[in-house]
């Protein structure tokens, strides 16, 4: 927790801030389980002079369960830019505003990142109270492998569109994270194992909540279940996994291929690489990049290729 002296003392780029200037504090809330609040959550909402939420109705029952009387003002996606310069102004007259999405952590795939671009660019003072992040929860629910994740939020409605970007999606060489609607999730399921059909999948219901549920299994299997199920009930997360090195390389080629190129091997990329004079770590970054790779296979492989 900020001590009176750290808050006295708060530096950002460009600018010295003191006691009197305002503060604008990006709130993480609970994502189901209200007992997940912390101690500083709680002060921070009780010290604030208002607070920005996406909907007053449910931070109003937050603030109930808390006791906390703070003046809520609306402050989703359809009204950010026009409260914008009204925040910034309060700002600078040295107010406490505090920013909440409906759960979970602000700013990420919300319209908090607006605020926090705004007042950083005016040079006044932001601070992030951590709590809950359904993406790292149901990262770690899923028991997929996550050495690097890609969070996607929430793909396009319409089912071209969807799997089209499904499509992009299956390159990046890591987990994929996914939100979606109860009442689409079977069809996104069925759309993801259309596109990446080998691929191991969780879904993550309900997280931090009584009926918290995690599903796992091959997508199209995974795909069927869902779908046999009828009717899906609470928030749903899905992780993907990542692909494997095989996969990887079988969708350049593919890629390649139906840009009329022909795909070399990694193998060949490597001496063409070599014979042209390019140094072997510049090489190594570029082609982990090419093919999906962690750089230090990629320099091993250069290192044995060059050798032999």
């Amino acid at each position: 927790m900020n001590t009176s002296r750290e808050r006295e003392t708060y530096q950002t780029k460009g600018c010295t801030s003191v006691q009197s200037q305002g503060l604008l504090s990006m709130v993480g809330t609970p994502i189901g389980n209200l007992s997940d609040i912390s101690t500083r959550v709680a002060e921070t909402l009780a010290a604030s002079d208002v607070i920005l939420c996406e909907d007053t109705r449910v931070t109003g029952r937050l603030l109930a369960h808390l006791e906390i009387h703070t003046t809520l003002v609306r402050c989703d996606e359809n009204v950010i830019a026009s409260r914008v310069n009204e925040v910034l102004e309060r700002l600078e007259r040295g107010e406490h505003i505090s920013f909440v999405s409906d759960a979970g952590m602000p700013g990420v795939s919300d319209p908090g990142q607006r605020l926090v671009d705004a007042a950083l660019d005016a040079g006044l003072r932001v601070e992030v109270i951590p709590g809950p992040s359904a993406v790292t929860c149901a990262l770690v629910a899923s028991g997929l492998a996550m050495e690097h994740f890609y969070f996607e939020g929430f793909l396009p409605r319409r089912e071209k569109e969807q799997c089209q970007r499904l499509t992009d999606l299956a390159f990046i060489p890591g987990a994929l994270v996914i939100y979606e609607s109860p009442r689409r999730v079977a069809a996104t399921l069925s759309n993801i194992a259309a596109v990446m059909p080998e691929r191991r999948v969780a879904l993550v219901r309900e997280l931090t909540k009584l009926h918290e549920e995690v599903v796992r299994d091959v997508v199209p299997a995974l795909a069927q279940a869902i779908a046999a199920r009828g009717e899906v009930r609470g928030e749903c997360v899905i992780v993907i996994a990542a692909p494997t090195e095989d996969e990887r390389k079988n969708r350049v080629r593919a890629f390649l291929s139906e840009q009329g190129q022909v795909a070399p091997t990694l193998e060949e990329a490597i001496a063409q690489g070599l014979a042209a004079g390019e140094s072997k770590t510049a090489l190594a970054k570029r082609l982990s990049k090419t093919f999906s790779m962690p750089r230090g296979e990629v320099y091993d492989r250069i290192v044995s290729v060059s050798a032999g």
